[in-house]
């Protein structure tokens, strides 16, 4: 990881749900969210209006629950590393639920754990304003660095021309920042596929640069909804580089190779419990930290399939003041996975057909559908600290029938062959008497 690199960014992240679980702030410095006017269904189990605190301790555990349900599941047969921002997923995909009616609305309630309902907007806009005010600074004057980042981005992507409920817009406006940016899907789908893409990487410092890949956006494409996120922290007690030195790891498959691991003694907070152990690396500023599990010798599997969001509550609150010595690989790794197949597994499938109710979003009867989520994430651990990416696209469709046509070609017509991207005029030409156009 380069020192170069800590410079303010323009937008940012954060990583995996152990950052949730400390950004959990008293003080409510979040703009109220607001309810679409057109909302009948029922809310949600909680039916009076909370605190922001008490909101921002729900969505975590909520958060924690719905990461554990589809880490398991793409972890399922697979020995290759994963890491993913189950906190991205859930933004991109709580500005999707914002336009969910009926059956659609409940399968990804349940599925997403968003058990605040409508409250979930205004307890993703406080947990935005927690994570607003993470960065951290060291020194003063031009030795002063970026000791710790940690900021998201949010927008929408609407095809031009179709027009979107202003109540959907006004409540993701509000809530997560995600203006409406009009693109060309229709007319040059590869190209505004690129432009997000460029967006999404300016937003993490190039780390994702392709999140969206060819063919992800079609001229039926109407809304893309994009989160990108990216974090970059040192830790509170560094490693140093001369104490790294070759060691063996052994893979899940049993197989051995030698990796650079890090050694320090430090003090630190640590847990035991039933089937693994648990350490705490806290980040400058110690608002966020990195939880490192480690379950018992062959027993990895086991302990995985058994991790839950209250298991890994439980591993937090379990955590506390000990002394030893530490030594753990550096890292680098990037997953990239489309998320469709598991959200729908999960329990969400209408949202991914033609049945799918998004009337909230559309000023008329919704005719939405998701199309796919797509979610890339990077991961980088060394002597200095971390740096993290991630980002998610929901690609929406637009479910109406196309319009229809019943026509013969049966009498004199003209043809013309052109350049789509330029509409330049390649050919020109007409059948008048198709009888002696026929091959010999």
């Amino acid at each position: 990881m380069n020192r170069a690199r800590r410079r303010i960014l323009s937008a940012s992240g954060a990583l995996l749900v152990a950052s949730l679980a400390g950004c959990t702030g008293t003080e409510d410095t979040t703009p109220a969210g607001t309810e679409t006017p057109t909302e009948t269904d029922t809310q949600s189990p909680t039916e009076t209006e909370l605190t922001a605190e008490q909101r921002l301790e729900q969505l975590a555990a909520d958060n924690a629950a719905f990461a554990t349900d589809l880490y398991r599941h793409i972890t399922e047969g697979t020995e290759d590393n994963i890491f993913v921002s189950p906190y991205s997923i859930s933004v991109a995909l709580a500005m999707t639920y914002a336009g969910a009616r009926g059956e659609t609305k409940r399968q990804m309630r349940d599925t997403l754990h968003y058990t605040l309902g409508q409250q979930v907007h205004p307890a993703f806009a406080d947990l935005r304003s927690e994570l607003q005010s993470r960065e951290t600074t060291e020194g003063s004057g031009e030795d002063e660095v970026d000791a710790f980042q940690l900021a998201t981005a949010n927008a929408l992507w609407g095809r031009e021309g179709y027009e979107f409920a202003d109540e959907y817009l006004d409540l993701v406006e509000e809530n997560y920042g995600g203006g409406l940016r009009r693109a060309d899907f229709a007319g040059d789908p590869d190209g505004e596929r690129s432009r997000i893409n460029a967006w999404v990487a300016e937003q993490t410092e190039d780390r994702i640069e392709d999140l969206l890949p060819p063919s992800s956006i079609t001229p039926g494409t109407v809304l893309v909804l994009t989160n990108p996120i990216y974090f970059l922290a040192s830790w509170q007690q560094e490693f140093d580089p001369e104490d790294t030195e070759d060691g063996t790891f052994t893979a899940l498959s049993g197989s051995e190779s030698t990796v650079p691991m890090m050694h320090q003694g430090l003090r630190t907070d640590y847990a035991s419990i039933s089937g693994a152990e648990a350490i705490e690396l806290k980040y400058v500023g110690g608002e966020v930290s990195m939880v490192l599990i480690l379950p018992e010798q062959g027993e990895f599997e086991a302990f995985e399939r058994s991790l839950d969001g209250e298991t890994l509550f439980r591993i937090f609150e379990s955590l506390g003041d000990a002394s030893g010595d530490l030594a753990m690989p550096r890292f680098e790794y990037e997953t990239s996975l489309q998320l469709s197949r598991a959200l729908s597994n999960l329990g969400m499938p209408d949202a991914f057909s033609k049945s799918a109710d998004f009337s909230g979003m559309v000023p008329r009867d919704g005719s939405l559908w998701i199309d796919d989520v797509y979610h890339d994430a990077y991961v980088s651990v060394d002597e200095e600290g971390t740096e993290a990416a991630a980002a998610t696209a929901v690609t929406m469709v637009d479910s109406a029938p196309p319009r229809s046509f019943d026509l013969t070609f049966d009498r004199p017509f003209l043809f013309c062959i052109r350049d789509r991207p330029t509409d330049a005029a390649l050919f020109l030409g007409r059948v008048t008497d198709a009888g002696s156009a026929q091959p010999e």
